[in-house]
Parts: structure tokens; C-alpha cells; sequence
């Protein structure tokens, strides 16, 4: 391709000569500029006319992209549709949290007053009144207000379901410690209360439970605690006192042999000690105690299943 310039003053002509990818090369480059020309009008233009409410040019470039804008919002007001229908569905099943967090706290003891949140008087709300119109559809607001709710009571419902925890394990360690258990597997010799005493035939009170057993076999802590004391006795022998708190202690007399020494902490059904017959005793039993504040009490009332005695004179 040529191209011939030619200047009347001097009356001589210019030849130039261009190969096809020079005027390829030309022409993407012109193609660039033109683009780059017109993103930025549009974007320095267009937009900023859009932005500032330019009179004419703005109503121009709605126009022009109305339908993208038309979409964009069915777009949105459909998630926030979808957003909102969730958060009812959360909003129903927070509710049932609480009725359940209610009714479970009834059964572990929970006062209705405790569940209540405290509220001062400068936080009360003022007057206030009107109609109520609800909104036709949800905005974005309106699900970050509900959200916010929620998340509060949620949060409520969490610290009901903790003093929930607190109260049920509070019950639950104090029945642990709580002489329930047997101390020895089998029948029970001698009741409490008043019977002959096997020495002298005598009417005299006994304050435990005797439980004949071979010499030898396990001892069981009836609650767990801690050993308060061992001892060796004029009349129960081999001596173990548990003390399970709040004034109540459990005793285990007439021992062979002990495998706890004072100060361990015991738990529940734990093997302490082995049957014997030290002491003022006629054979291999186990003497067992309950006392609370000092006072001695029937064991058959605290221990869990049926204590069925049989008096042997």
C-alpha cells in the first residue's frame, strides 16, 4: 500500500509505504485508543452524571440501563425473600428452644424469676404508640434487626441452658455424695434400733447396720467423699469414717485391713477396706454408720434398694 503527499509550495511528492501488519498493527491500536477513550467517558461521564443527578444525562444512562438495574433488584429482593422466610424458620425453632429451656429448667429447680433478664428503669422504654403497619416486603433492615434479635436470644437461651447444666450436676453431685450405695453385697445381720446384745443379752441400741460377710470381702464406699479418719477402736475394731460434707459421715467398723489413708478423696462404690472381725465382735460382719451432725441415723434409709433385715439373736 501506498500513500502519496504531495505540497503545492514546493510541487514534490512524498511517497510512503506501508506492509499489511504495519496497518494491522495500526489499526488494533486504534482500536485500543477508541476503547480506552470510551470507558473513560463512560465511566468519568456516565456514571458520575448517574451519581450527582445530572439533569439530562442521567435520566440517559437509566434509560439505558434500566433493565440491568430491574434485575439486579428482583435479584436482591428475592434473596431477601428467601432470607427472610429462613429467619422465621429459625425465629419458630428459637422459640421452642425456649419453651423446652422452660420446662427443663421447672424440673431442675430453676425459679421462673431467675430466667428473667434484669432491667433497670433508665433502660425502660418511653411512651410510645400508633398504628402498626408492617412492611409489604422484607428489607435489609428489617432482616438486620431480626437477626440481631435473635442472636441476643440465643444468647439468653444459652445462659438459661448453662444454669440449667450448673443446677442438674449440682443435683447430681449432691446424690453422689449421698450414702446410697450397699457397702456390702448380701443380707443384713442386725438392724438399727434396739436389740439383745450378743455379750451380755441385754436390750441395747444399735446404731448401724450389720452385714455378715466372709473375712476378706471388698468394703465399699456407700458415697463418695473423703477419709477422715482411721482408727483402732476398743469396740468397732479397725475403724474408717468417711466424710461426705454438709455434716453427714458414714463409719465401717470391725475391719481386717483398710487401703485408704486419711485425707484420700473416695468416690462412689470404691473398694476401702476388707470385712473382718476386730473389735467386739462375734464373727467376720461389717458395722456401717450413717451420722448426721454427730446423731446417729437408720442406714437403711439412705441406702437405694430395699434393705430387707433379719434379726439374728
Amino acid at each position: 500500500m501506498q500513500i502519496l503527499i504531495t505540497h503545492s509550495a514546493m510541487a514534490r511528492t512524498r511517497v510512503l509505504h506501508f506492509k499489511r501488519w504495519q496497518l494491522f498493527v495500526g489499526g488494533l491500536a486504534v482500536a485500543a485508543v477508541l476503547m480506552l477513550t470510551s470507558g473513560a467517558v463512560y465511566h468519568y461521564l456516565f456514571l458520575q452524571a448517574a451519581r450527582e443527578g445530572w439533569p439530562v444525562v442521567s435520566q440517559l444512562v437509566r434509560w439505558v440501563v434500566r433493565d440491568d438495574i430491574a434485575q439486579r433488584e428482583r435479584y436482591m429482593q428475592q434473596n431477601l425473600d428467601a432470607m427472610a422466610q429462613r429467619v422465621g424458620e429459625m425465629q419458630a425453632r428459637l422459640l421452642t428452644l425456649q419453651i423446652m429451656g422452660e420446662r427443663v429448667s421447672g424440673l431442675a429447680g430453676v425459679k421462673p424469676d431467675e430466667l428473667k433478664p434484669a432491667e433497670s428503669a433508665a433502660s425502660a422504654p418511653a411512651g410510645q404508640g400508633g398504628p402498626f403497619r408492617s412492611e409489604p416486603r422484607a428489607s435489609a433492615q428489617t432482616l438486620a434487626d431480626a437477626l440481631a434479635l435473635m442472636d441476643d436470644e440465643v444468647s439468653f437461651s444459652a445462659d438459661i441452658f448453662t444454669l440449667i447444666e450448673s443446677r442438674l450436676l449440682e443435683s447430681r453431685l449432691q446424690a453422689l455424695l449421698v450414702p446410697s450405695s450397699r457397702p456390702v453385697e448380701g443380707p443384713i445381720g442386725s438392724g438399727f434400733g434396739f436389740r439383745y446384745d450378743p455379750f451380755n443379752g441385754r436390750r441395747a441400741l444399735h446404731t448401724g447396720l450389720d452385714f455378715p460377710a466372709p473375712k476378706g470381702t471388698p468394703v465399699l464406699a456407700a458415697a463418695g467423699g473423703v477419709v477422715l479418719a482411721l482408727e483402732q477402736h476398743a469396740e468397732y475394731g479397725q475403724l474408717l469414717t468417711l466424710d461426705h460434707g454438709s455434716g453427714l459421715v458414714t463409719r465401717y467398723a470391725h475391719l481386717s485391713k483398710v487401703h485408704v489413708q486419711p485425707g484420700d478423696i473416695v468416690r462412689r462404690q470404691q473398694p476401702v477396706a476388707e470385712v473382718g472381725s476386730t473389735g467386739r465382735s462375734t464373727g467376720p460382719h461389717l458395722h456401717f454408720e450413717v451420722l448426721v451432725a454427730g446423731v446417729p441415723q437408720n442406714p437403711a434409709r439412705f441406702l437405694a434398694k430395699a434393705v430387707q433385715t433379719r434379726v439374728l439373736n
